[in-house]
């Protein structure tokens, strides 16, 4: 089950997602110290839990891993978004109640996305 991260998971998986390439903990360290005061230890723990989540897979370098997302952002949400209207009790009202507070730029990006993957009929 995919669930919501917490601050910090965000903040790595946000740098994660925005590189190309894979990371050391040291490269995202480097990264996250211009915004806050961490540690190298804290950062590996994370990342290290995020890999255990199944979020990042690492291959070693040298005495350390690199990592890279498994998944892109977008897959990520939508895997929390598919869970959470799996989880809402009754789907037809959550998605009314999702509908219902669309801004205009969202609306007109389901409707692309829709365009793009079209709704299977469900009848037989």
């Amino acid at each position: 089950m995919v669930r919501g991260l917490g601050e910090l998971e965000s903040a790595i998986m946000d740098r994660m997602w925005a590189r190309r390439v894979p990371a050391s903990v040291r490269d995202v360290l480097e990264e996250l110290r211009q915004e806050r005061s961490i540690a190298y230890t804290t950062v590996m723990t994370v990342m290290d839990k995020l890999h255990t989540k199944g979020l990042l897979r690492r291959a070693p370098q040298g005495r350390a891993y690199v990592y890279e997302p498994v998944s892109s952002r977008e897959a990520y949400t939508a895997e929390l978004m598919r869970q959470t209207l799996a989880g809402g009790g009754n789907r037809a009202a959550t998605l009314v109640h999702f509908l219902e507070r669309l801004t205009p730029e969202e609306a007109a990006a389901l409707q692309t996305a829709l365009q793009v993957f079209p709704l299977q009929d469900s009848a037989p």
